[in-house]
């Protein structure tokens, strides 16, 4: 999944990113209400992890933004706010669950399974491409049904390839949907991860097309 991840406390932010993207998903990284505003109404995601307490705009303001235009995708709210009363706020505002700081990762990582299986807008749980199948639930990809080992950042990369249903992806959105905007991570290392995956596919039949200074399609091997 690509989740955008709202939390103004560095540290925090930096540790629940980490551990969502360990878990295969890529992480949008903003630190500002004004900013996280602007960027849901122009950019696609499945789940939104929303502080309340954020500058330049409150988190209930941001919900409420959502809502009010239509914006249904899931919202899990963090809050140091333990009052029924402040819970009862930002369901009210739309909100689909939240947790109260501290919490314990894993409770995190439950949260958002939990939702992405409430969502009003089923995901996806399978894509398919020649002989392989990626089940996106398990972030396991099979071939001919026997499953094929890949590190989870290939996976993602996997994932943003076969859903563009072989249009050429560009560099930078592949480094994005495998880290997240706002990533330190160098476009090298996205082009080390594809090297290997073109790697481990070529034995099944799939290729992966360079499109120098364009980016990278998938493609079925041409038969001999």
């Amino acid at each position: 999944m690509r989740i955008v991840l709202v939390e103004d406390n560095a540290s925090l932010a930096k540790g629940i990113a980490y551990r969502l993207q360990d878990a295969g998903h890529a992480v949008d990284m903003l630190d500002d209400g004004l900013q996280a505003s602007d960027f849901l109404r122009d950019e696609p995601a499945d789940l939104v992890i929303l502080d309340i307490n954020l500058p330049g705009m409150d988190g209930l303001d941001v919900l409420r933004g959502m809502r009010d235009r239509g914006d249904t995708r899931p919202v899990l709210l963090l809050t140091a706010r333990s009052d029924t009363v402040d819970r009862v706020r930002g369901l009210d505002a739309g909100a689909d669950d939240y947790l109260v700081k501290p919490f314990e990762m894993a409770e995190l990582e439950a949260r958002v399974r939990a939702l992405s299986r409430r969502s009003p807008q089923p995901f996806r749980k399978e894509l398919t491409f020649g002989r392989l199948t990626l089940d996106l639930d398990a972030r396991q990809v099979l071939v001919d049904g026997a499953p094929l080992s890949l590190p989870r950042r290939e996976v993602s990369l996997l994932e943003a390839l076969i859903t563009a249903e072989g249009r050429t992806v560009p560099k930078a959105q592949l480094l994005e949907h495998t880290y997240g905007t706002g990533s330190d991570i160098e476009e090298a290392a996205i082009e080390a991860h594809l090297s290997r995956l073109r790697k481990r596919l070529k034995p099944y039949g799939v290729r992966i097309n360079v499109q120098r200074g364009l980016g990278y399609a998938i493609a079925p091997e041409a038969a001999s």
